[in-house]
């Protein structure tokens, strides 16, 4: 008895935020070792699956940078790095797209469905919902550094994302867009899905690392920070204390909020339910930004 009242307490305290939550646009990015294990991948699948059911609206947009590397590996190609860029050549990026939007999207959109919900994945070879162009990076010399087939997220088909989760299935959108002409570009999904949730005014922008959130101290789980505004990220950046591969999933969420997305979280891919305990309970389990 005591356990079903522990349970029922769950669930109110849920309720005030599902209610807050209603009809709400959340964007979440799965991608690079979140993706690794399936079983995190089909707890995460749930949580998804869960807010749809409960009135919010899930837009689900995911990479696959390790399944790529492994891929151009039996191909032959040696992954090349760009200011943190994949280069991506012609061959590189039939391979890309291959892997993301056949395969990585197609199995989440059939994980979904075998766990009750419904899904579609949108993409070049179903229905495009990214229109993307061409990305160069500045180089020391002031001149344009090329990254091939390489882009960035200008503009969403809104009609389309919006059709879609009204007829109550989720978008599963891999990280290819296409451009003005229709050529398709390789995109970097945290940039991508900060994009999209700017074009959409989301209520959040959830990503899936492969740490809890950000820490003050890297080695202590004490320092874990669950509350930051977009002036401290700045700083923590500048001193250091955000670095490596966290700088730009840190610089994609303050690009969301500047375009208006209210409340961005940082949580632990690997850890079971974390998206419905970071969103549906009062204290949270990974990092939030506002701005």
């Amino acid at each position: 008895m005591d356990e079903a009242i522990r349970k029922a307490g769950v669930l109110i305290e849920a309720l005030a935020w599902i209610r807050q939550f209603r009809d709400r646009y959340v964007v979440v990015k799965l991608g690079g070792s979140a993706l690794e294990q399936w079983e995190a991948v089909r707890s995460f699948l749930t949580d998804v699956v869960f807010m749809e059911a409960v009135g919010m609206r899930p837009i689900l947009i995911h990479g696959g940078g390790k399944a790529i590397s492994r891929a151009m590996n039996d191909a032959g190609i040696e992954p090349r790095f760009v200011q943190g860029r994949r280069y991506t050549d012609a061959k590189s990026l039939e391979i890309v797209s291959r892997i993301l939007a056949e395969e990585i999207c197609q199995s989440l959109v059939d994980e979904i469905q075998q766990q009750g919900g419904k899904a579609a994945g949108l993409s070049y070879l179903t229905q495009n919902c990214l229109i993307g162009e061409k990305l160069t990076l500045p180089g020391e010399d002031g001149k344009p550094i090329d990254l091939g087939s390489v882009g960035r997220v200008v503009d969403i088909r809104r009609e389309l994302i919006e059709e879609t989760c009204r007829s109550g299935s989720i978008p599963v959108i891999p990280s290819v867009v296409l451009d003005s002409e229709g050529r398709k570009l390789n995109v970097n999904a945290d940039t991508a899905a900060a994009a999209v949730a700017g074009l959409l005014q989301a209520e959040k922008l959830v990503f899936l690392s492969d740490v809890p959130g950000i820490y003050l101290e890297r080695d202590n789980p004490e320092s874990l920070i669950s509350h930051l505004e977009a002036h401290r990220c700045h700083r923590l950046i500048d001193e250091g204390t955000i670095d490596a591969g966290m700088v730009p999933k840190i610089e994609a969420a303050l690009e969301a909020l500047a375009a208006g997305v209210r409340k961005v979280h940082i949580v632990d891919g690997q850890m079971p339910h974390s998206v419905l305990l970071e969103v549906y309970s009062d204290q949270g389990v990974g990092t939030e930004i506002v701005p």
